[in-house]
């Protein structure tokens, strides 16, 4: 079983945030109206390309997931209510959406940031061939070495 780190209950649904991915249910009267009885959609944090959030005031607030390859609505609200990858909240149920959208954001900025550090490392290792090759100096290499690193 899966665990859950994070769980937050809206109108239309719940998300259910795991280590890796995201599960949206629908449970009760407003998820059946909404979705009729598609079951849980899980999306892959790796895949979430944007988080659209609204803040609950006057009217309900919505969290809407984005995904490489999604057909996520762009209409605003209204459209978000019958979009599969938004859950509708109120005000009372929006501090545990706001949570979950803050933890995928670190993860994200550490996933890039993992991409960032592979990317230096495979720039060092060429430019050291570039310098075992002769092509380059040691001072060129030293150089841009310390340019990669930010040093």
């Amino acid at each position: 079983m899966d665990k859950i780190l994070k769980n937050a209950v809206g109108v239309n649904g719940q998300i259910e945030l795991l280590e890796d991915r995201i599960r949206l249910k629908r449970k009760g009267v407003m998820g059946a109206l909404s979705f009729g009885f598609r079951g849980d959609k899980e999306i892959f944090i790796k895949d979430i390309s944007s988080i659209q959030f609204r803040k609950a005031g006057f009217t309900n607030g919505y969290i809407q997931f984005a995904f490489y390859g999604g057909k996520e609505s762009k209409g605003g609200f209204i459209d978000a209510t019958l979009d599969e990858n938004s859950v509708v909240f109120n005000a009372w149920q929006q501090k545990p959406f706001e949570e979950i959208k803050s933890v995928i954001e670190e993860i994200k900025r550490k996933q890039s940031e993992g991409v960032k550090k592979d990317s230096d490392l495979d720039n060092l290792e060429k430019l050291a061939n570039l310098k075992n090759k002769g092509i380059i100096t040691e001072e060129e290499f030293q150089k841009k070495k310390k340019e990669i690193l930010g040093l």
